[in-house]
Parts: C-alpha cells; sequence; structure tokens
C-alpha cells in the first residue's frame, strides 16, 4: 500500500513537471522550433506504435497495414477541418463536391461550441471510418496467418492509397494533388490549453485507454492467443472475436493518429503514407520492444529524434582547416542512423525495453542495488 501510494505520488509529479515543460516551451516555442516539431511528431507516431503494438506485439498478429488507416484518418480530418473559404484554393484543378461545401457551410454557421469540439469529432470521425474498413476487410484478412496476413494488410495499405490518389477521387481527396490550408492544433478549454499540448493531451488519453484495454480480460485473451493459439481456442477464447476486435481498435487510434498527422503538417498527399511509413512505425515498435508500451513510446521520441534532429550535421559538408571531410553530405545521415540502429539491435535484442513496461520499482531497486555495491566497494 505504501509502495502504490508512493509510485502514484512519483508519476503525479513527473506529469506535473512534464506539463509545466510544454507550457514553458509554448511560450518558447519561437528559439526551440525544432525540439517543439521532434517532440510533436515523436507523440503522434508513439500512438501508432502502441497501436500497431496491441496488434503485433499483444496478439501476435503481424500486421503491415497502418498506414493505409493512417491516411484514412489522416484524410477524413483534412476534409472536414479545410476552412469552407478555402475550398477552392484546395481544389482548384476540379472543384470540391457538392456536398463537401454543404457540410461545410452547415458547421461554419453552427454555434461555437460545435466549432471548438469539431476539430475532435473529425478525429473521432476519421478513426470510426478507419474501423469500420477494417471491420469489413477483417473478416477475410484475419484469416490469414504470420506473413501472409502482413502481405494482405500491406496491399491493402497500397489499396487504399491509390483510391485516394485516383482522378475519380479528385473532388473528394483531391487526387495526386493532396490537400493543403489545413488548420493547425486546436487549444483545448476555451485556451486554457494551448495548441501546442493538444496532441499530447490527446495521444496520452489514447494510450491510457490501450493500456486499460491490454490489462482487461480482453487483453489477457489477446494474450492468450499471442502465445497459444489452439490452447487459447481450447480454454474457450473465441479466435476470430478477439483478433477482429484488435485489428480493428488498432485501426481506429492509427487513424486518430493520421488525423493528428494532417494537423502537424498542414498538407498531405497520398505518398505520405506509403510503405515507407509502415516500416518507420514497424522500426519503432521492434526497436522499443514488441509487447511494451512504454517501450514503444520512448523509441518513438528516440527514433524521431535521431532522424530529424540530432544527425542533421552529417547531411552538412565539414571542413576542418584545409581539409573536407569526407561522406559528410545530403544522405550521410541516414547511413549512420542505421549503423547506430544495427548497434542498438546487437545490445539489446528484445528492444530496449523488451517486454517490460516502465516501473517506479524497478528504478529505485536498481538504485539500491548500485548503493549496495558502492557500500561493499
Amino acid at each position: 500500500m505504501i509502495k502504490i501510494k508512493r509510485n502514484n505520488i512519483y508519476t503525479i509529479v513527473t506529469l506535473a513537471l512534464l506539463l509545466v515543460f510544454l507550457y514553458w516551451l509554448n511560450a518558447n516555442r519561437l528559439q526551440n522550433g525544432m525540439l517543439v516539431s521532434v517532440l510533436q511528431k515523436g507523440v503522434i507516431l508513439a500512438l501508432v506504435a502502441v497501436s500497431m503494438n496491441l496488434l503485433n506485439g499483444f496478439t501476435g498478429l503481424f500486421s503491415l497495414g497502418q498506414a493505409g488507416f493512417m491516411s484514412i484518418g489522416a484524410y477524413t480530418t483534412a476534409i472536414l477541418l479545410i476552412p469552407v473559404q478555402n475550398l477552392d484554393g484546395v481544389y482548384y484543378m476540379n472543384g470540391v463536391h457538392p456536398a463537401i461545401r454543404a457540410f461545410k457551410t452547415m458547421v461554419a454557421s453552427s454555434p461555437e461550441f460545435i466549432q471548438i469540439i469539431f476539430p475532435f469529432i473529425a478525429l473521432l470521425l476519421g478513426g470510426l471510418l478507419a474501423a469500420f474498413a477494417a471491420a469489413l476487410v477483417g473478416i477475410a484478412v484475419l484469416r490469414l496467418k504470420s506473413d501472409y496476413l502482413a502481405i494482405a494488410t500491406l496491399g491493402l495499405s497500397e489499396i487504399v492509397r491509390a483510391i485516394f490518389s485516383s482522378p475519380q477521387f479528385d473532388q473528394i481527396t483531391n487526387g495526386s494533388y493532396g490537400l493543403n490550408k489545413i488548420p493547425n492544433f486546436p487549444p483545448m478549454l476555451w485556451g486554457a490549453i494551448p495548441s501546442l499540448i493538444t496532441p499530447f493531451i490527446v495521444v496520452t488519453f489514447c494510450i491510457i485507454f490501450i493500456m486499460m484495454l491490454i490489462k482487461s480480460s480482453y487483453g489477457r485473451a489477446f494474450k492468450a492467443i499471442r502465445e497459444d493459439e489452439i490452447a487459447a481456442e481450447a480454454m474457450g477464447i473465441n479466435l476470430f472475436k478477439h483478433k477482429e476486435m484488435s485489428f480493428v481498435i488498432s485501426s481506429f487510434f492509427s487513424a486518430v493518429a493520421g488525423g493528428l498527422l494532417a494537423m502537424y503538417m498542414r498538407s498531405i498527399e497520398a505518398k505520405t503514407f506509403s510503405i515507407t511509413l509502415t516500416y518507420d512505425i514497424l522500426l519503432i515498435v521492434v526497436i522499443g520492444g514488441i509487447g511494451s508500451v512504454t517501450g514503444s513510446v520512448l523509441s518513438a521520441f528516440l527514433v524521431t529524434a535521431a532522424k530529424e534532429w540530432w544527425l542533421r550535421f552529417f547531411d552538412q559538408p565539414l571542413t576542418i582547416g584545409t581539409f573536407e571531410v569526407p561522406l559528410f553530405r545530403t544522405g550521410f545521415r541516414m547511413v549512420i542512423f542505421s549503423i547506430l540502429l544495427m548497434i542498438v539491435v546487437l545490445i539489446y535484442r528484445r528492444g530496449l525495453m523488451g517486454t517490460n513496461e516502465f516501473s517506479w520499482d524497478r528504478i529505485i531497486n536498481r538504485f539500491k542495488k548500485r548503493e549496495k555495491e558502492a557500500a561493499h566497494e
């Protein structure tokens, strides 16, 4: 009981300090633009990685369709959020579908309260649309296993991307031209929570929901399916029902992350959600630890910071006196990043966290162990 109270106090203090840091960062965002960008993109990818881990790490279904569901959420959110006065500037080739214009005109004339919460409604609608698509597709693809499921979901992702960029959808998705003039993250609680903090709040609630699901009876059923499908079925677990549930929930949160990514980028196009994005998310999951939520979150920030910020100087020519260091040029950053990934995988073969989660008790015990070792020396 004392340990639980102590751990709760540590968690509350840590969250309070993080919130204070984010408010400070919001007040000094002009001087810390790169840090803001890395943290916002990192927290979005953390949600996708956790949703993918729910499917791959906790249910044992090897799916590679996250980018496709992200695109559904991103396009849905973008279409719903682009201001009605900007529609002609976005759909300048073939115009916008009359139904979209009518709907957006209705939203623009709705009460102020509806307009304030509408960005979150758009995220929810994008997630629900992706979940509905996943429920339909899951009926067929979830009967496959292992590599066959991965290939099927990867093909599904490419099909979705091709549909969104096709000329037949020009008046809806703007085809290959993509969508721009997407509003940034909205503030929350009538401005009390600034827009910079909004994605962190949304992602935190989503990840808490996923963690609660994993700790529930459904989560235990997911893990049983991961370990041995035959034994799980013998115990009375409905395999298809739980696989479908995991697939739909994972797709829903991937789509929410896609909507947040659209707000972050302010413009999207079909190639944004290519196979490369799925591989990046899988990389984050593997580096963090397959079967670890906190591992996925930690890995998302580390991978994003390394790729987007810390290794940037390798892309710039470096001259020491009159000697120009070879290889320092555009693209060398990714070579160094790949080498670092290989080193991490060789050292941490099960990922940074393995199947473990963050624990205050583990950290405290480790410090106590070091103190005892230092005392004996």
